[in-house]
């Protein structure tokens, strides 16, 4: 069959989870199907691999061709990307898209090339008002391009059993329209690798403990709570935050005054790495810490955790989303209790019980060294067990022939 694959992000521009899936999954593909299957991608950026297997084709930035007005320039530039895609795509037999960036092109190309429609949902976005702060009225524009492609789609993947639940609540599409694959991680690429002096490179000290934050600094993230916590947290641990790329300048400054606070009231240091750290350093990160913590309001799925207990780190995360289908409280980590204000607003109803949960779990771990070195030798387990992303691409190249065969897939009105 010939494959094309839809997304936003793809390598050497990845910024989170749903790129991080794709990069993998196409990989992965690429290497079952040899040449029984052609695989394209195309994808938001400037790359080029035409020869290659997958063959990949960017799209750049096309705002500048539309005069966008500054208010509309990046939903117009995703918009323009979607009708390039959709004019260079001369011949696929399904169509695979990844975040609403790429579903009014999934919607044309399945009508224009008569294919089935497959689209992977990372989030929802009724699951994130936040966005409308990011992006204004475009959020508007983003989630009516969701429902309409959920609406449109022959098939449905949600990455956990969470998202199922949270899309049939919103959307209430066809049961039988929906597989449940979930994310995977590279246990080759992310498994226990200590380097002390790499972590004097970030001014960490490695004689003295760390808990763990890895996560761009977005409300969806929660790192404002753990940041809260911090003032409960034990005395003696210093405290290590991957956090950059803000979501806008005014989250952006209350990280600063909060970090500010927290500063002030602890005696081991509060290290801020705001750079994005490469994934083989961020290995290193993982395998030192403590213990890593993950305090999202809203995670789908919750790759970051695979992250953190392929390296053997245990984990404190807010039990929310997919994340109770990765960590097993107990096991490879400790779930904290959450409520949402509502179905709409998916942030803590009371945030200063939450931060003082947060803080307690992480206090529990960090005074029981053995019951953390278990916890981290249980995650890896379970990683290498359930995750392994030959078994999500073969789910996947399943479903794809499942609905190719389906009486549906070429009898479209």
């Amino acid at each position: 069959m010939k494959i094309l694959m839809l997304s936003n992000e793809f390598p050497p521009h990845v910024y989170g989870g749903a790129g991080v899936h794709v990069e993998h999954l196409c990989r992965e593909l690429a290497r079952l199907s040899g040449q029984a299957h052609a695989l394209q991608v195309m994808c938001f950026g400037d790359q080029r691999e035409v020869a290659a297997h997958p063959a990949v084709t960017g799209i750049g930035d096309m705002s500048a061709c539309f005069g966008a007005a500054s208010a509309h320039r990046r939903l117009i530039d995703t918009l323009g990307r979607n009708i390039a895609m959709t004019a260079r795509a001369d011949a696929a037999d399904i169509v695979h898209c990844h975040t609403w960036y790429t579903y009014l092109a999934g919607c044309l190309l399945q009508r224009l090339l008569n294919i089935p429609l497959v689209v992977t949902l990372h989030s929802l976005e009724p699951k994130r008002p936040w966005k409308r702060e990011q992006i204004g009225a475009g959020y508007d524009v983003s989630s009516w391009l969701e429902k309409t492609a959920i609406e449109n789609a022959d098939g449905i993947i949600a990455v956990s059993q969470g998202m199922k639940n949270d899309l049939t609540d919103l959307y209430r599409p066809p049961l039988e329209k929906i597989r449940v694959i979930s994310n995977g991680i590279d246990t080759d690429r992310y498994r226990q690798r200590l380097q002390p002096d790499l972590l004097a490179d970030y001014g960490i000290d490695p004689l003295t403990p760390y808990v763990l934050f890895v996560g761009r600094i977005t409300r969806q993230k929660g790192i404002i709570h753990l940041v809260r916590a911090l003032g409960h947290i034990d005395q003696g641990v210093q405290v290590v935050l991957c956090a950059g790329a803000p979501d806008t300048e005014a989250i952006a400054q209350e990280m600063r005054r909060e970090v500010e606070q927290a500063r002030a009231g602890r005696s081991k240091g509060i290290v801020w790495i705001e750079a994005m750290v490469p994934a083989e350093r961020l290995v290193v990160l993982y395998s030192h810490a403590a213990l890593f913590v993950c305090p999202s309001v809203y995670e789908p799925f919750g790759l970051i955790n695979l992250e953190a207990m392929a390296c053997g780190t245990p984990v404190v995360a807010a039990a929310v989303g997919g994340i109770p289908e990765v960590v097993l409280h107990g096991s490879t980590g400790i779930l904290v209790p959450f409520e949402p204000v509502s179905r709409s607003d998916p942030e803590p109803r009371r945030p200063n019980l939450y931060a003082r949960d947060l803080a307690a779990a992480v206090n529990d771990l960090l005074r029981a060294p053995e019951k953390r070195r278990e916890m981290g030798a249980a995650g890896r387990r379970r990683v290498q067990t359930l995750f392994g992303w030959e078994a999500i691409a073969r789910q996947t190249l399943a479903y794809y022939t499942e609905l190719l065969s389906a009486p549906s897939a070429r009898s479209r009105p």
